[in-house]
This record gives C-alpha cells, structure tokens and sequence, in this order.
C-alpha cells in the first residue's frame, strides 16, 4: 500500500511546547508514570478557577449561543473590545476593526495566510512563541528572528532588527509581555520599534496575551497606542488573564491608517467568514470578563498565588549551581539558561528528555523556542510553591551528575 506522506508544508514546521518530549512523557503515563508537567501555560490544570462574573454569563447564554453569529464576533462582545481598547490608548477601532478568534492561535493564523507569499518575510523574535514561526511558515512566508538580548532583561535587539530589514519584510512581530521569558518591555524600546516600522512601511504584529498579568506594580505599554499613524493588528484574549484557556476565546483589533490595507483587510474579512465565526458561547464571556479586568488582579500581589510561585521558582533556581535567569515579571514563565559548557549539553532536547526520564518532570527545551543556543529551557511556574521547590530540587540533584552523552 502506497504510504501516506505529511504535506511538505510542514517539513520546517515545530510546536515543541506539544512535541516529542512531550509524547516521550505520554508514554511514560501509559506505563504508570506520575509526571509533573511544566510544560504548558494551562492554569485549569493546576486548579486555577475562572471568575464567577464570567463562568455564569456564559451558562446562563448557552440557549441563545446555539446558532451562527457574525462571522467577526457578537456585538456586545466587540464593542467591549473596543471600549477595552480605548482604555489601552488605542484610538480609532470600530466594532467592525475587531475579530473574534477560537483563540488567539486561530487568528495568528489568520494574520499569516491573509498576509504573505511564497518569499516574503515576516521578523519574529527569539525565543519566540512558537506558533507564530509554524503560522508563518505554513501560510509560505519566511520567519527571520530577530534577538531578544537577555542581558538587557529580553529587551528586543533593535540593532538586531535594523540589519535584518529587507525589501521582503513585510512586518515585525512584537510579543509584549513575551512568552517565554516573562519581560515587559518599556515604552522606550517599543517606540524605537515603532519607528523603523514606519521608516519601512511594516505592519505591527502586538500580541499581547499577557498584558493583564503584570507583577512588581509595572503597567503596559500598548504599542498601537504608540503607532496612530501605523497599520497594526493586536491580539489579546482571556486564556490567561481570565484562566479560561479551555473556552477558545480571543480576538484582534486593526488599527491605524488602514488605506493601504484595504486588500489585506479583505483578505481577513474573507478567511474569517469561511471559519462561519467563532465558537459563540465564550463570546459571550468577553463582555463581562472586560468590565471585571482586575478581576484576578489579587493573584499577581504579594501574597497573592502567581506572585508567590514566581518568587519560590525564582528562590530554587538560586540553589542551583550552573543555572542563571532574568527574574520574569509577567505572565507564568521563566526562561533559564544552563552552562552548556559545563554539563557538555549540545542538543537542549535530549537534556530535557534525559531529565524527564529520570525526574518525571516536564519541560520544553529552548529550541523549541527557536533560540539558536542548546542553553535555555522554560518553565512553566503555575503549581503550589511546595511542588515547584520540590521539582527544582530534583533538576538539581540531576545536574549534581549529569554529563551529555
């Protein structure tokens, strides 16, 4: 029988955050292993409760959630987008700017397929989130990375990015607050950003997932609020900062002068009406999830739950010798760097493969956030502060004898 290939479309195509270590710890759960996974930011995973404000409107929804809504979203749902916007110091976005998403990761793809051809590039950051290389890749584009420099606190390399400008580029990518790391950039760098966007016509890509999971009392800059005058897409949904992950709820908001966009703009219009429209009953959660914003903001305060396992995840990494970090300050990550030298680690994959074989912890390598260096890897700190201690305890009694192979 002839065999059944994969398209070549995804020969260059990688979500390690999902990849082979993971199916190796699969593997082990099938034969009885208990695994610590820390390898995904899923806060239901972990016994994080969503809001009551938006659990309820979206129950008490569900027998008018049956049909189709506007492929675009349901209204009340984009005009609080939109007022959510305005408060950000983004100006200019109408209900019909806003799309509603099966999360942010469908309208990632979106943004791509409407956007590039075979030969255009698109500049991303390393480490990245992965998705947006994949998204980029499949929709035929090339992604060119451009570095983030950890000692600057993971700020964008802008001369990095300056040098990696061609005729190709068509935009930049900008994940603010970033995943994996965990930094909040400041208004500085995201204006130097702004503008060599407009110095080469690029479109802003925000994805800003994170920004209402701020610590130490930093506040968000929104880079459209800094780009009036430019074409920008931002991406936000309620996953995270409203621990709904499982619902599939995001959207992205164009704003800007779109009069050079008109065609790109069509293009999206045209992909989001194939879809139909997104899943209809967490559109509803949006409308009362925007006026409760600081609904788990209690969570991010000393004392606080994601405050204290940022500050026991940070205090283990400390104990362990050959082991640096830049302290994240938002989100639920933190993007360790291991002496490489060291520990003779040339391939990050198999060094967190090794670990989870003998610690039954899981974590996702750098690479699979393309960073070019086999040293870093990320963790995700959404556990009790007793189990992170505890899993970092076992990394470093790995490493008091590990040697790469």
């Amino acid at each position: 029988m002839k065999e059944i290939s994969k398209s070549k479309k995804l020969n260059n195509v990688a979500y390690d955050v999902r990849g082979p270590v993971l199916e190796a710890a699969m593997a082990m759960e099938a034969a009885g292993a208990k695994i610590l996974k820390l390898n995904i930011g899923n806060p239901g995973a972990f016994q994080f409760e969503a809001p009551d404000c938006v659990v309820n409107e979206m129950s008490g929804t569900l027998t008018v959630s049956e049909g189709y809504s506007d492929s675009k979203g349901i209204l009340d749902a984009r005009e609080a987008i939109a007022a959510y916007d305005k408060l950000k110091g983004i100006e200019g976005v109408g209900v019909n700017d806003i799309y509603t998403g099966n999360g942010v990761s469908e309208l990632i793809a979106m943004c791509m397929q409407g956007l590039l051809d075979c030969g255009d590039e698109i500049l991303i950051p390393s480490p990245d989130y992965p998705l947006w290389t994949g998204a980029a890749t499949l929709a035929g584009g090339t992604a060119v990375h451009y570095v983030c420099d950890e000692k600057s606190d993971w700020m964008p390399d802008i001369a990095d990015i300056k040098q990696k400008i061609t005729p190709k580029t068509k935009g930049i990518v900008v994940i603010n607050p970033n995943n994996p790391t965990g930094t909040v950039y400041g208004k500085e760098v995201l204006e130097q950003i702004v503008e060599l966007a407009r110095a080469h016509d690029l479109i802003i890509f925000a994805d800003e997932i994170y920004d209402r999971l701020l610590m130490d009392g930093l506040t968000h800059t929104s880079i459209a609020a800094l780009a009036p005058d430019l074409f920008v897409v931002t991406l936000n949904g309620l996953s995270k900062s409203h621990l709904i992950a499982g619902y599939r709820c995001g959207w992205m908001s164009i704003s800007g002068d779109k009069s050079q966009a008109r065609s790109y703009i069509e293009g999206l219009n045209m992909l989001s009406s194939m879809r139909l429209c997104s899943n209809v009953p967490a559109q509803r959660a949006i409308k009362p999830a925007l006026e409760n914003i600081h609904a788990m903001d209690y969570l991010l305060q000393p004392g606080g739950r994601i405050y204290e396992q940022r500050e026991a995840i940070c205090g283990a990494l400390d104990k362990i010798d050959g082991i640096s970090y830049v302290r994240p300050k938002a989100a639920f990550y933190v993007f360790p760097k291991i002496d490489a030298k060291r520990f003779n680690i040339r391939n990050d994959e198999q060094f967190v493969l090794d670990f989870l074989r003998e610690k039954q912890v899981l974590l996702v390598h750098g690479g699979g956030f393309h960073w070019s260096e086999p040293d870093h890897f990320r963790i995700v700190y959404l556990p009790e502060p007793s189990v992170l201690t505890e899993s970092m305890q076992k990394l470093g009694d790995f490493l008091q004898t590990y040697i790469q192979k």
